[in-house]
């Protein structure tokens, strides 16, 4: 676990290795394999506004003691997260904003990227959830399938509005609302993820393919075709293609996105199901097209000018990663404080030029110009209202609805 004490950095250090980074990323993708495996699900809420007023609780179906908060006597947190994740210095030897949070309010994170796979990740902190106990993390970051089950289940703990002004203010629109936290009463996204279309236009002999109608039925592709292997995206996006709205999918509509699917299997129109594995393939041109994670395409481009990407007609499934307090956590309002620090515009501009996926702070498009300006016109980073028009996502699943739908889906792709 890594500590950062940047007490002996001085403001210009502190600069300079910002200038550092952002003069010379690393690697952009955060995840190298799966971003969720097994029942690795994706949802994101609606596009409604925030009332201003009193925003009723997310149901929860257990709730245990009130943990008590030793931020005032400690002045420390734990922060756990996903590989690639934050932004880095070129000397990998320190984190700009983590060590600018710590030098201007004396909070030390003791930051680890221990989270590679959401189902993983619940196997290790669910027993200590369980059983009412502070699992040793005061801050998680779990994609929303997860964060709507600890919220469900009564193991995050109610955030404070008075200790997240900037949050409050700051987070865009789109995600404000989703049905499994309304009003963000328990999380705040740290980033969104977007499912678009790619293709390689090489591959493609010049032809643009902007629709899951053309990867199911173009037989110019056939075998050269990439789902990816998380449920709520490939069948979201044939769902879409179909007329239908996954967030209120029913069996019905499930079973039938499903079916198609299986036919363009069984004609071998499709060449496999991926998780993060299709950017080579793409890359080489042994994938022509394919469903995609917006986040990797920007580096995906800069390597590969053959690598183009396509928001279909009829839209695209976002998703979120999420900040969330476990219950018993014992630095509560220290959690509070640094993710209110990554919605102040400077921190979240660092953090999206870093990592190059969705950001959900608005108005941060200024100080991400000032970092790179084509990064600050990136659609797939900043989506303008067009795009953010277009986006859907996946109603949450009851538990046995979850089971099912990801057992059918689970055959369906061989896992």
């Amino acid at each position: 676990m890594e500590q950062y004490e940047p007490d002996s950095l001085s403001a210009a250090q502190l600069a300079a290795m910002r200038r550092s980074l952002t003069n010379g990323r690393g690697s952009l993708t955060r995840r190298s394999v799966l971003r969720a495996s097994g029942a690795g699900a994706l949802t994101l809420g609606g596009l409604a506004g925030l009332s201003a007023c009193g925003i009723p609780p997310a149901k929860r179906e257990g709730q245990g003691p009130a943990s008590t908060d030793r931020s005032e006597q400690e002045k420390t947190l734990s922060f756990s997260n996903w590989t690639q994740y934050i932004d880095i210095s070129d000397d990998e030897k320190h984190r700009p904003t983590l060590e600018a949070f710590t030098k201007r309010t004396g909070i030390k994170v003791k930051y680890t990227e221990d989270i590679n796979d959401n189902v993983e990740f619940f196997g290790k902190i669910k027993p200590q959830l369980a059983a009412g106990q502070d699992t040793g993390r005061d801050l998680i970051c779990v994609t929303d399938w997860l964060a709507a089950r600890i919220i469900r289940l009564g193991w995050a703990q109610k955030l404070d509005p008075a200790n997240l002004p900037h949050a409050y203010a700051n987070l865009a629109p789109q995600f404000r609302r989703p049905d499994w936290d309304p009003g963000r009463a328990y999380s705040y996204p740290w980033t969104g993820i977007s499912t678009v279309i790619a293709y390689n236009v090489k591959a493609t002999g010049g032809r643009k393919v902007d629709s899951v109608t053309q990867l199911l039925d173009d037989p110019r592709l056939k075998g050269r075709v990439a789902f990816l292997s998380e449920m709520r995206d490939s069948v979201g996006m044939t769902l879409l293609d179909m007329g239908k709205d996954p967030a209120t999918v029913t069996d019905a509509d499930f079973d039938a996105a499903l079916g198609r699917l299986q036919k363009a299997v069984d004609r071998k129109q499709i060449r496999r199901f991926t998780g993060n594995d299709y950017t080579a393939d793409l890359s080489k041109g042994d994938i022509a097209a394919c469903l995609a994670w917006a986040g990797d395409l920007i580096q995906l481009q800069v390597d590969n000018p053959d690598i183009r990407f396509a928001i279909p007609s009829a839209g695209y499934m976002t998703s979120t990663d999420n900040l969330l307090v476990p219950a018993q956590a014992r630095h509560k309002t220290n959690a509070e404080k640094l993710i209110d620090y990554y919605y102040e515009l400077p921190n979240a501009a660092e953090l999206a030029a870093y990592i190059n996926y969705v950001c959900p702070v608005d108005g941060v498009r200024d100080e991400l110009a000032a970092i790179d300006p084509e990064l600050a016109s990136n659609t797939l980073i900043l989506p303008d209202k067009a795009m953010a028009a277009k986006s859907h996502a996946f109603r949450s699943l009851s538990s046995e609805e979850e089971t099912a739908y990801e057992e059918k889906f689970g055959k369906l792709i061989g896992a």
